[in-house]
């Protein structure tokens, strides 16, 4: 489950901060886990699955992983049990594994991109499992989704472009602004979390600025926005910057900033989980769990985070 403010991630934390602020709200990307209910009883209180992302029926980009929340934690020594009871299956063979954020959240990744026009199934099969903290799942869950055409965007941070390619062949390349050095833009890539035709933004709701009189305060409504982590950080247009490039030389706050027309035209290409990646900023990278940016580890560091390690999908 994705939780927290939703803002341009900025400022010397790597905590979530910055520009672009969205007020506070329902967390997006919630994804409601689909489930049947069971008429066995349960051996103790119930273990059940949150949130399972991607929603069911729903088409999403190459970079998107599935990720399972539970309502309460998962202990060590039940987690591959878990993971065997979470089958993944495709239309292609895919290797991948699942990997831990914590005790609450398993997100399941292919080693690298899924393949275009794979149809994908998850089927939670949670009845009688443990969790090893004396809870039990009651309920079978089962979702469904398609990966969609591979589209993917690359932003130079010092070249203030954006490429975005569409099945291997160049597309557009954008002019954008990202972070000051005060404000800098996580590296990585960062799967796209959703997008809002308008999102209220404001810099108090992050703490970056309650005070008006500040040069660093503001509370705007703007247009077009692709969500890229739960700190904040957006690709956008911004009122402050309307024509970034090279340039221009304006920072944001953390987010990529594109003109009026760009950011139009971007939003209508983009979907849950096509790739985002950034390069160049001074930053470090996203964090594996600071909404999708599983792909920001290593194979070896995601498999360190797995109880049963690497697999291949069974056939759907």
């Amino acid at each position: 489950m994705l939780v927290g403010a939703s803002a341009c991630s900025g400022g010397g934390s790597d905590k979530a901060s910055g520009d672009d602020a969205k007020a506070p709200g329902k967390a997006p990307g919630k994804a409601s886990a689909s489930a049947s209910p069971s008429p066995t009883k349960p051996a103790g209180p119930p273990m059940l699955l949150e949130t399972i992302t991607p929603q069911t029926g729903t088409t999403v980009g190459v970079a998107m992983p599935i990720s399972v929340s539970f309502t309460n934690p998962v202990a060590a020594k039940a987690r591959a049990t878990v993971e065997k009871h979470m089958k993944v299956s495709a239309s292609k063979p895919v290797a991948g594994a699942w990997h831990w954020m914590g005790d609450r959240r398993a997100d399941w990744r292919p080693k690298t991109y899924w393949p275009s026009g794979t149809k994908v199934k998850i089927d939670a099969d949670m009845q009688g499992v443990s969790n090893g903290n004396g809870r039990y799942g009651v309920k079978d869950y089962t979702h469904t989704f398609t990966i969609g055409d591979d589209v993917r965007a690359d932003v130079s941070v010092t070249g203030h472009t954006m490429k975005v390619t569409r099945n291997g062949k160049a597309v557009r390349t954008l002019s954008i602004n990202a972070g000051s050095a005060q404000y800098p833009t996580w590296n990585g890539t960062m799967a796209v979390i959703d997008k809002e035709e308008k999102v209220h933004m404001t810099s108090c709701s992050v703490g970056i600025s309650c005070d008006k009189g500040s040069p660093n305060y503001y509370d705007l409504t703007l247009p077009w926005d692709i969500h890229l982590t739960q700190s904040g950080t957006y690709v956008h247009y911004s009122t402050g910057d309307p024509t970034p490039g090279s340039g221009s030389a304006r920072g944001s706050h953390g987010c990529i900033h594109l003109s009026m027309p760009d950011a139009k035209w971007f939003y209508g290409q983009v979907k849950q989980g096509d790739p985002v990646t950034i390069t160049g900023s001074p930053r470090a990278k996203a964090a594996a769990d600071n909404g999708y940016a599983d792909f920001n580890l290593g194979w070896d560091q995601w498999l360190a985070g797995s109880a049963s390690g690497e697999h291949t999908t069974t056939t759907l």
